[in-house]
């Protein structure tokens, strides 16, 4: 019904930068939100960063300072642009968008399928 499709992920030494990308697509009336989620081995999924269609955003203390997360509406595409990375920020990489698919629908959260993004020397 809705797809998330990401690309971006790679490896990359300390201090590089890599801007990841997530365009959704399929039967979408409209998105509240849209964010990235990341998942090292032996953790839980954790929040990276959320941005709303008005353009409100909030970030993990983590990646403060460090990360962006920008959107294109009419493109249904949420990025995010990731500099000074650090090892810690090893993980899988995963989009999400709270997706509406017609009036009086109830929001559904959707999931991309996870990037992998590893920062070693």
């Amino acid at each position: 019904q809705v797809q998330l499709v990401e690309s971006g992920g790679g490896l990359v030494q300390p201090g590089g930068s890599l801007r990841l990308s997530c365009a959704a697509s399929g039967r979408i009336f409209v998105i509240s939100s849209m964010g990235w989620y990341r998942q090292a081995p032996g953790k839980q999924r954790e929040l990276v960063a959320r941005i709303t269609s008005g353009g409100s955003t909030n970030y993990a203390d983590s990646v403060k300072g460090r990360f962006t997360i920008s959107r294109e509406n009419a493109k249904n595409t949420v990025y995010l642009q990731m500099n000074s990375l650090r090892p810690e920020d090893t993980a899988v990489y995963y989009c999400n968008a709270d997706v509406r698919t017609g009036w009086g629908s109830v929001p559904v959260a959707y999931w991309g399928q996870g990037t992998q993004v590893t920062v070693s020397s």
